[in-house]
């Protein structure tokens, strides 16, 4: 039987205890999600580490070759959007403890920019600016049960008898006494421009009377 593969089993139980991912998979398969999830917890504890760091760092860790931690790696990079969205909060609160962490050396060392800068960015990151937004009950909303119709009186307009007939009979009069169009071609306009102005000595143009 093939193994499952990683990345899939990891979607769903990277962070399942080990002892009911061993109820669900083989020991190779939970040996490697385990380690993945090891890697994912040193990645998200070491933000600013690169790539050749993460490979020697588990490479040791668990005497595996290079190759197959790239293969990890490659597998956490494809989780990363999924999971950082889930661990939003997470990221929130260790964000915010390095900022006070900050602000109290800072205080020691009575460096009033810095508490103030620190100040300010733990204010932006917990908007705190931002009065407390009222969220809607999306989930309590009816959809109108909207239904089309011809009667007028859903709107309180009395119905007029026969009104399909009078339609009718409206149109054929109107057709009836309709005067027919003739389409003419466009002509140039004669104007005689050169009987009608004529310019003066400065150059304008100024109208001749002609009577």
């Amino acid at each position: 039987m093939p193994l499952p593969k990683t990345i899939e089993v990891c979607r769903v139980d990277l962070f399942t205890p080990l002892a009911e991912l061993q109820e669900k998979y083989d020991a190779i398969t939970c040996s490697r999600v385990v380690r993945v999830r090891d890697e994912y917890l040193w990645m998200l504890a070491n933000p600013d580490a690169r790539d050749r760091q993460f490979v020697e760092e588990f490479a040791a860790r668990y005497s595996v070759s290079d190759t197959a931690i790239y293969a990890d790696l490659a597998i956490i990079k494809q989780l990363m959007p999924a999971l950082s969205s889930a661990n939003r909060d997470w990221h929130r609160w260790k964000t915010n403890q390095m900022l006070l962490e900050t602000y109290q050396m800072a205080r020691k060392r009575k460096d009033s920019k810095t508490m103030e800068r620190a100040a300010t960015s733990y204010g932006k990151l917990n908007r705190v600016d931002l009065e407390d937004e009222q969220t809607m009950p999306f989930d309590l909303i009816v959809v109108q049960p909207f239904t089309a119709t011809q009667d007028p009186s859903v709107l309180g307009i009395k119905p007029i008898p026969n009104i399909d007939e009078k339609i009718s009979r409206m149109i054929e009069k109107y057709r009836a006494e309709t005067i027919d169009i003739d389409d003419v071609e466009y002509e140039e306009a004669d104007l005689e421009e050169g009987d009608l102005w004529s310019e003066n000595d400065d150059g304008n143009a100024k109208e001749r009377n002609i009577l």
